[in-house]
């Protein structure tokens, strides 16, 4: 019997989780991520950063599918009004069950309960499948293929307007 996908929000005490997936996304995909492998193992692989980690970015989302971390995606501002995407990974065994849309929409909705305007992302014009995702999850690309510092590959920056919705004092 397939379980449903569960969504998760993390918390700084769940950084095993949050590092058995991030280690394997960036040996599963390593075209898709700004940071190498080698970065995040040996002197890099410290509980001190991976708590950090979940401590300095607003949101972390993790996906269980039949009960087993499949997916995580992260959001965090970037502005007043914007919320950039990032460190989307799904595992092979879970892609084509609609885990990545899940988690884009997840953030999607977190976003706009922030008051955010627009959410945006990077993303490298080769990684075919996540542009797919981005634009039925309503991304567009706004810009050509630009540089990132640290990083000599080149990206496509993508967004989408969000209908915010802003918490007025006095609850209205």
């Amino acid at each position: 019997m397939r379980l449903l996908t569960r969504l998760r929000a993390l918390v700084a005490d769940d950084w095993p989780v949050w590092r058995a997936l991030r280690l394997a996304a960036l040996a599963d995909a390593p075209h898709a991520f700004g940071s190498p492998l080698a970065d995040w193992q040996g002197p890099g692989d410290t509980v001190r950063r991976w708590r950090a980690r979940l401590e300095t970015v607003a949101v972390n989302i993790v996906a269980d599918l039949d009960g087993q971390p499949a997916g995580m995606i992260s959001g965090d501002r970037t502005g007043v009004d914007t919320v950039e995407l990032m460190s989307l990974w799904v595992a092979p065994a879970a892609r084509g069950r609609g885990v990545g849309d899940l988690l884009v929409a997840a953030v999607v909705a977190w976003a706009e309960q922030a008051g955010a305007d627009k959410a945006m992302l990077r993303v490298h014009p080769s990684n075919h499948h996540a542009i797919l995702l981005y634009q039925r999850s309503g991304f567009t690309r706004t810009s050509g293929a630009d540089t990132v510092p640290d990083d000599d590959r080149p990206e496509w920056v993508m967004q989408r307007p969000l209908a915010a919705r802003r918490i007025r004092p006095g609850g209205q």
